[in-house]
């Protein structure tokens, strides 16, 4: 496997729908409300954006298309379904712990007050 911290740092939307997908295997739409409420509307993907980052994202290992699909009653067979890979997993840890250091920098700067 690839060193993750060769992909940092990430586009932020990127970020967004490796988290989405850390919660289960999800069709574009569903990514796309999933960073939403995660953001309270903060970050709107575009169906554009999302689909464009999905396929520089399998390009690079980081997410696969998957044919596992829920209950036919509960799919539209027009749906695709995207799931984590461990490498993307990797990644997006990577990421959290290179923000993490960030904000870490920020405080100690005074730009950042530690929340209560």
């Amino acid at each position: 496997m690839p060193d993750p911290k060769t992909l940092l740092p990430l586009p932020t939307a990127t970020f967004h729908i490796l988290m989405a997908l850390a919660e289960g295997d999800r069709h574009g739409y569903a990514i796309i409300q999933g960073v939403a409420e995660r953001t309270h509307g903060g970050m709107k993907l575009g169906a554009g954006t999302l689909y464009r980052s999905l396929q520089r994202m399998i390009d690079q290992g980081l997410v696969r298309e998957t044919d596992t699909r829920p209950a036919a009653k509960d799919d539209d067979e027009r749906r695709r379904y995207y799931r984590l890979t461990p490498f993307g997993g990797a990644v997006a840890r990577a990421e959290a712990d290179r923000l993490a250091a960030l904000v870490k920098l920020a405080r100690a700067s005074g730009f950042l007050t530690q929340r209560s």
